[in-house]
């Protein structure tokens, strides 16, 4: 596995080191040993897989809070998401910044509506305290969730994927989108003049 440090804190992407022959390709796609040489505490407890089929689709940007805050290890399976992170860490020096990769195990070809200067990776790893989303540049993406704690819907929160709090941008406006992610409450008023932090 080879990590890369982003520009939010304790957010990393991941890729692979592949293993080939006549047969294809083996890798190790998470090893608790090569996360606790990096100083990354993550026990796997639950997987989860979204399906989606219609290219745009987005789904985020999802968080739990505390005291059931989650770690993450996201990996796009089939197809390619546009992947973003928001910090939500209030004492973090990265507070409200976002930052987006690419998640696809192929050589994806950027289309026009990404930027070429956007990383791609085969997977992200978000500590707790972030919030995640993506959309999906390619019909039938499969994406993996593999979660460092179970799901409390008591705890599930999320924050807006078109809040000007953060700015963030997203390839085109999404062709999808369920309505509990449209319900989630702006942190800056949506008709606010004020600029994106």
């Amino acid at each position: 596995m080879i990590f890369k440090e982003t520009t939010i804190k304790g957010v990393y992407t991941i890729d692979l080191e592949r293993r080939a022959d006549e047969r294809g390709y083996f890798a190790r796609t998470y090893c608790r040993e090569e996360f606790a040489r990096r100083g990354i505490a993550c026990d796997i407890v639950q997987s989860s897989i979204s399906c989606n089929p219609k290219r745009g689709t987005f789904r985020g940007m999802h968080y739990q809070r505390k005291p059931y805050a989650e770690k993450k290890l996201v990996s796009c399976m089939q197809g390619a998401v546009y992947d973003v992170v928001v910090d939500l860490r209030p004492d973090s020096p990265t507070h409200r910044r976002w930052l987006a990769v690419v998640l696809s195990l192929s050589d994806f070809a950027f289309s026009s509506h990404v930027s070429p200067l956007t990383s791609h990776a085969s997977g992200i790893f978000i500590p707790e305290g972030c919030a995640h989303g993506f959309q999906t540049l390619t019909d039938d993406a499969l994406v993996l969730y593999q979660m460092s704690e179970f799901y409390h819907p008591e705890s599930a929160a999320g924050v807006r994927w078109d809040d000007p709090a953060f700015g963030i941008r997203w390839p085109f406006p999404p062709a999808v989108v369920s309505e509990k992610d449209r319900s989630y409450e702006f942190v800056i008023p949506a008709d606010s003049k004020r600029e994106p932090i």
